[in-house]
């Protein structure tokens, strides 16, 4: 029960849905606006409800005390983001105004209010003097806009009215006890009595006089809110537009200017697939629509929830609705200009039918005939015109004072043994052509427009309007992947999961990826179908990010790595039928759906082997060391644009510095040929703790086979042999053979790093240069750094780590340079060493100090989480990506000037990117010892993908890494953090061939 306790502090909205409205069958709340919201989490049209609710939730309502607000839906209202109302010290009733020309305050209601904001009248379609006493200094006047906000005093005063006859009779509660109902004006029969220019006696009287219960029903008003203060905020910049019942205004209403509609920002194509969209003038309006073919409309016309097949021309001045694909072939005959045409869904008991209505714009709905029009002209010229006559139109028993287009029944709904259509209704407009059309539209059962309104079946409309929808969304979705696109398909997912419409979207989603002759446009289509299925788990059934080698998915993933795309996609879907029951279900399929889309990127990248030449060199002697030491890497600005896809869909730029961490390279590998025919491989990766060691032994093939997976052991040197082609696999011939045919035996491989796990500093990926460069060498070939860099973009995809390509850049090429990569593919990697002032090396050298923070990175899934945020084209991705290669060229170019403040800038700013990219890539530690250090330095960065390993700071003094040290020895809570010295290796990596190893 709704008592005062209640509504003590409760924050209360009605919304009015008001009255019937002439030009969409759900009323005017359910109006749909041409606008769209890119960043809305799910993808729908806007109705003038959604807006009203935004403006009202986001805007007017912040920061007012609790109370209920009450807002009509039958007008477009915008507020600014701030509307500034003031809530100090109020209490009472407050009203909302804004400013409008005296001329269309004409037709409407005007606050007469004081210097501070009290109202003392509302003038209700005043006269032209009355509306110019009301206007300000700049000529405007205070419109009413139907939005009132009431205390809870207030509102408690007008609830306890509900149970005092005559007031009863508003309630089901009054009508239950047989009261006559009475209807009241929120305006003038409950605001007005708080102003504080109306007396009782006229207050009471009321402004039609009204009969005695009206009278009696505003004497209890008065005494129950009149102690109630009645005050106005006007917010200067809004605007306030009632959808009237005239044609021209609502047309003006819907194809304003983009960007005239306040917050609103009212567009040309709104949830719409036009085939030709260049065929819509400005000045024009299009919103959830299908338009195929040559549609052309001109300027000052409206199309909604209509699918046309061209060609067509659609005149100025009209508004079409609900019309579907049957309907273009009866309109192509038929010029269209300043009318009104719309499709209806109507509900005869348990009969569903389609009506059609046709009126002109100009065309007034109640004004009785001897001096209103049809379609625009007088109704003596329309019955001249078609021969129908009056008595057609209205029957004996109509009044001649009642006789208006309302009352006229003009539009057949059934005929005895014909099927209506559109043709029915559009010869009217051309009587001349129409043939015939006079007898059968007379010998139709026909309605007029006041008996279809209650007929009107909304649920139906509503459905069409939704099916429709999501056939032009399914247009979009293959427009978006086709022409490679930035846009969301995101939002449109969640909405088609919501409605029940998602088998519909996987059928267009498995069309696009079987179809698409490019595996990257495939590979997000496969990554738009995991989302899907994401979607449909909502939020339940695990983690999307997992593994993903069920073996039941084994063969469509098969022909996928044969290039089979299409039967690929045939087998995922017959597979993902299986998957769809439950949530673990769900969130399983979509992650082998994205491990799919990894098969696709996999082959993209290996286009990059086109950049791989290896030539012939002398073999060197059995037993002697060929031994090649890297230096590590630190990004400056523009990691995770290297990063397929995004690297060769968008176009990456990332900034590299080459360098010694205490004055050594610390990543290398030697190698060795062997007179046993079988590979030996050992490796040790350091901690800074100690060392660990894997040793193993390959005398067979199949010791190869899990080359590709990276966790095995020795994955990585197997991978190495495999893609510099020393080894065949899978191949016919034994290893044995292979080894001694081709060297006459084996190889022995040591691997080393100094660098600790997940140190963000690239360690992966240079030595898998390292391990390539010493194998060609020791086999007798040649590579330049070129064809390195491009040869581990290859093996990484082999090796199934994924991963971009700065890593190998960074530690092959010497110093300071720039790597660039186009927007396209094969994936070709371009360098370009950046140059830098004499001496200025030196001085990076005294400003970069490492700071190892004690932290490995634990986040297995970060790589998956961005490129799915990459393919669902998350606008925060997409204007990350913009920004990351824009940073880096900023950052290439104050290393040119060496101006150390500015690259300090760009590192702070790239740190802010990398935690866009990959949130949580920044634990708590971590931000404790970053806001340390602030005060100390330019700039500061987690090398490499973040989450942990080390930190880089660019000092403000130089040789800082002792007083840094005392910094962070006093600040509590960041474990065991060691400082570390850099400097830049301006001689890039180093291959070394020995004698036999004296050990």
């Amino acid at each position: 029960v709704v008592t005062a306790d209640v509504l003590k502090e409760a924050r209360i909205l009605v919304l009015h849905m008001g009255r019937d409205f002439s030009f969409d069958d759900c009323g005017r709340a359910f109006t749909c606006l041409p606008v769209e919201e890119p960043d809305a989490p799910a993808e729908a049209l806007t109705c003038n409800l959604d807006s009203l609710l935004a403006t009202m939730t986001r805007r007017l309502c912040v920061g007012s005390p609790p109370g209920m607000w009450v807002c009509s839906t039958d007008m477009l209202l915008t507020v600014p983001s701030a509307p500034g109302i003031s809530w100090d010290g109020f209490w009472g009733v407050r009203v909302i105004a804004v400013p409008g020309s005296q001329a269309y305050a004409k037709s409407h209601g005007v606050y007469v209010a004081d210097g501070q904001g009290m109202v003392s009248n509302i003038v209700y379609r005043g006269t032209e003097a009355q509306i110019q006493q009301c206007a300000g200094p700049d000529g405007t006047v205070l419109l009413v806009c139907g939005v009132v906000f009431f205390s809870t005093d207030a509102a408690e005063q007008l609830l306890a009215t509900h149970v005092i006859p005559p007031l009863d009779a508003c309630t089901y509660m009054g009508l239950d006890s047989g009261a006559p109902p009475i209807q009241l004006s929120l305006f003038f029969d409950i605001v007005l009595c708080m102003a504080s220019g109306v007396t009782e006696e006229d207050f009471v009287k009321g402004t039609g006089g009204g009969d005695a219960s009206a009278r009696s029903a505003r004497s209890v008003l008065w005494a129950a809110l009149r102690p109630f203060p009645l005050s106005m905020a006007c917010i200067p910049d809004g605007s306030y537009d009632y959808l009237t019942m005239a044609a021209s205004d609502h047309i003006r209403s819907l194809t304003l200017q983009p960007g005239s509609a306040g917050h609103l920002r009212f567009r040309k194509i709104a949830h719409s697939h036009v085939d030709q969209p260049q065929l819509l003038e400005e000045g024009s309006s299009v919103t959830n629509c299908l338009l195929e073919g040559a549609v052309r409309l001109v300027a000052g016309s409206v199309v909604q929830h209509c699918h046309l097949q061209g060609p067509l021309e659609i005149g100025p001045g009209c508004l079409l609705s609900g019309l579907t694909a049957a309907s273009s072939a009866a309109l192509r005959s038929c010029p269209l200009r300043d009318v009104v045409l719309q499709g209806h869904h109507v509900r005869l008991r348990d009969l569903s039918c389609r009506v059609f209505t046709l009126t002109g714009r100009l065309d007034n709905w109640q004004s009785p005939a001897e001096e209103a029009t049809y379609l625009n002209v007088p109704w003596t010229e329309f019955f001249h015109r078609t021969g129908i006559r009056e008595g057609d139109v209205w029957g004996a028993e109509t009044p001649r004072r009642s006789r208006c287009l309302l009352s006229a029944r003009l539009f057949p709904v059934l005929h005895a043994s014909e099927a209506l259509g559109l043709e029915d209704v559009l010869w009217l407009l051309a009587p001349a052509a129409a043939g015939g059309r006079l007898q059968r539209w007379r010998a139709a059962w026909r309605m007029s427009w006041e008996e279809l309104l209650p007929c009107l079946d909304k649920a139906a409309e509503l459905g069409a309007r939704r099916a429709l929808f999501f056939q032009q969304g399914q247009r979009k979705v293959r427009r978006v992947l086709l022409g490679r696109q930035d846009g969301s398909l995101l939002p449109l997912a969640r909405s088609a999961v919501h409605e029940g419409y998602h088998e519909a979207v996987l059928g267009t989603l498995d069309e696009v990826a079987s179809t698409a002759d490019d595996a990257g446009i495939a590979a997000r289509a496969l990554a738009c179908i995991a989302d899907v299925l994401g979607c449909m788990a909502q939020g339940e059934g695990g983690l999307r990010s997992g593994p993903a080698a069920n073996k039941e998915w084994a063969s469509a993933f098969g022909r996928l790595e044969s290039g089979d795309i299409a039967g690929g996609v045939r087998e995922l879907a017959a597979e993902r039928k299986k998957w769809m029951s439950r949530p673990a279900l769900l969130v399983r399929a979509a992650r082998h759906y994205e491990g799919a889309e990894q098969i696709l990127i996999r082959q993209a990248v290996m286009s990059s082997c086109l950049f791989v030449t290896v030539g012939q060199a002398e073999l060197p002697p059995v037993g002697c060391w060929v031994q090649v030491t890297c230096p590590a890497r630190l990004d400056l600005s523009g990691g995770w644009s290297d990063t397929p896809p995004i690297t060769y869909e968008h176009g990456g730029a990332v900034v590299d510095v080459a360098v010694l961490v205490d004055g050594r390279r610390p990543i290398g590998a030697r190698v060795r040929r062997i007179s046993e025919p079988e590979l030996r491989l050992a490796s040790v990766s350091g901690t800074l703790q100690g060392e660990v060691a894997v040793e193993l032994v390959c005398r067979e093939l199949e010791h190869l086979q899990d080359y590709c997976q990276p966790h095995a052991p020795g994955a990585l040197l197997k991978a190495a042999f495999i893609c510099t082609q020393i080894v065949q696999f899978p191949s016919e011939k034994p290893l044995r053979t292979q080894l001694m045919e081709s060297f006459g035996g084996g190889f022995e491989v040591h691997t080393w790093s100094k660098l600790p796990h997940g140190s963000g500093l690239g360690t992966s990926s240079i030595l898998a240069g390292a391990v390539m460069a010493s194998l060609y060498q020791a086999a007798g070939k040649a590579a330049s750094t070129e064809s390195l860099i491009h040869a581990v973009l290859h093996l990484e995809q082999r090796l199934t780590t994924g991963g971009g390509w700065q890593d190998q850049v960074g530690g092959l090429v010497p110093g300071i340079k720039i790597g660039r990569s186009k927007a396209q593919l094969p994936l070709r990697v371009e360098v370009e060493e950046i140059p830098v002032p004499e001496g200025f090396a030196q001085t990076l050298n005294d400003h970069l100090l490492l700071v190892y923070t004690g932290k490995t990175r634990l986040a297995r899934n970060l790589l998956q989480d961005v490129v799915r945020n990459w393919y669902a084209r998350l606008p925060s991705a997409v204007q990350n990506a913009d920004a990351l290669v824009s940073n880096a060229e900023e950052c290439a170019q104050a290393l040119r000037q060496g101006n150390l403040p500015l690259i300090g800038e760009c590192l702070n700013r790239y740190w802010q990117q990398k935690k866009c990219m990959a949130p949580g890539c920044e634990p708590l530690a971590v931000r404790h010892l970053m806001d340390a250090l602030r005060p100390y330095v330019y700039g500061q960065c987690l090398a490499g993908a973040g989450g942990g390993g080390f930190l880089y700071v660019l000092t403000k003094a130089p040789r800082q890494k002792e007083a840094l040290h005392q910094i962070l020895a006093k600040t509590e809570g960041l474990g065991n953090f060691s400082i570390h010295s850099i400097e830049v290796d301006t001689g890039g990596f180093s291959v070394e061939v020995e004698g036999s190893d004296p050990k």
